[in-house]
């Protein structure tokens, strides 16, 4: 236990990654879920996405809830691009952290966006460039890196030689994506390990699903490995439309209830949070998967 990270950095993705698979939710509802989130300690919000209001209706308003949110000194608020027209608007929206992803599958990137996968990594070198020239930062999610819901598993040289293209592009981290919840805690140390050979000084976030109850495990042996970067959504929003029936990504409160019990610091408020994932399944209207939501801390009783 003494080797794992005294702190963890999460990244809230609520907003736009569990949103985004929702049935469209109102923009003041939006709103409001962002700022309560603003205000549990989380230091990182990934807020919106820039897309094609016809390709997902559910971030449509990404421009107006991103005008109208109470911007916290304390968070670092995010929007993840789809390719270089959209870093164009998250630029001039005035983001100073964007993100963009591509997935390590062939088969599943062109599902997603109709190109290669070196087709996405040419552009991606141009967005780099442009958030760069704004001074902004650009990281770059790789998705299917646990494997593809029409491939299978995806070869872990692929998915390292990837993350080696962008990072000799100028990426400012790599973000590693469970994008249907296919990762296993032995999966994991295959491939952070190989990550962390191979480019020891990359910064490295991880982006785990808990479609098949594995998601906190996978946490667990990333932290046995030393990293210090998850993404969480609140409540468990989310899903993914390749995995019916999928829960969604693992929930920030479930994270920062496991972690703090092991003595690793988050800076979030695990009550305020919880509040906020019974704030997202009111917005939502059904619900989420988040046990902690259900069961509250292990530090809370009840009367004999």
């Amino acid at each position: 236990m003494s080797d794992l990270p005294s702190r963890i950095s999460v990244r809230e993705v609520g907003p736009r990654d569990g949103l985004q698979n929702e049935a469209p939710v109102p923009t003041e509802a939006k709103i409001e879920l962002i700022d309560r989130l603003s205000g549990t300690g989380v230091r990182r919000i990934e807020a919106v996405s820039f897309v094609r209001p016809e390709a997902i209706p559910q971030m449509a308003d990404a421009d107006e809830v991103w005008r109208r949110i109470e911007r916290s000194e304390r968070v670092r608020y995010s929007a993840l691009v789809p390719n270089l027209r959209g870093a164009a608007r998250a630029l001039a929206a005035g983001l100073t952290e964007i993100e963009v992803v591509v997935s390590a599958s062939d088969t599943h990137n062109r599902k997603n966006v109709n190109r290669s996968t070196a087709e996405s990594l040419d552009d991606i070198a141009a967005i780099i460039d442009a958030a760069h020239q704004q001074g902004a930062t650009c990281q770059v999610i790789i998705s299917t890196a646990w494997g593809c819901p029409y491939e299978g598993d995806v070869p872990e040289s692929r998915v390292l030689g990837v993350a080696g293209r962008a990072i000799a592009d100028g990426a400012d981290s790599i973000s590693f994506g469970d994008t249907t919840g296919m990762a296993t805690p032995t999966r994991v140390w295959s491939l952070v390990g190989g990550f962390r050979s191979a480019y020891p000084d990359a910064a490295l976030n991880l982006h785990f699903h808990n479609t098949r109850g594995t998601g906190l495990a996978n946490v667990l042996a990333a932290l046995e490995l030393g990293v210090a970067d998850f993404d969480a959504s609140v409540g468990g929003l989310g899903g993914c439309p390749y995995a019916p029936g999928a829960t969604g990504n693992i929930a920030t409160e479930e994270l920062v209830h496991m972690v703090a019990d092991m003595g690793i610091g988050t800076g979030i408020d695990l009550e305020a949070m919880i509040d906020a994932a019974a704030d997202a399944e009111r917005i939502i209207g059904r619900t989420l998967p988040s046990q902690v939501l259900r069961a509250g801390p292990r530090t809370r009783t009840i009367p004999a």
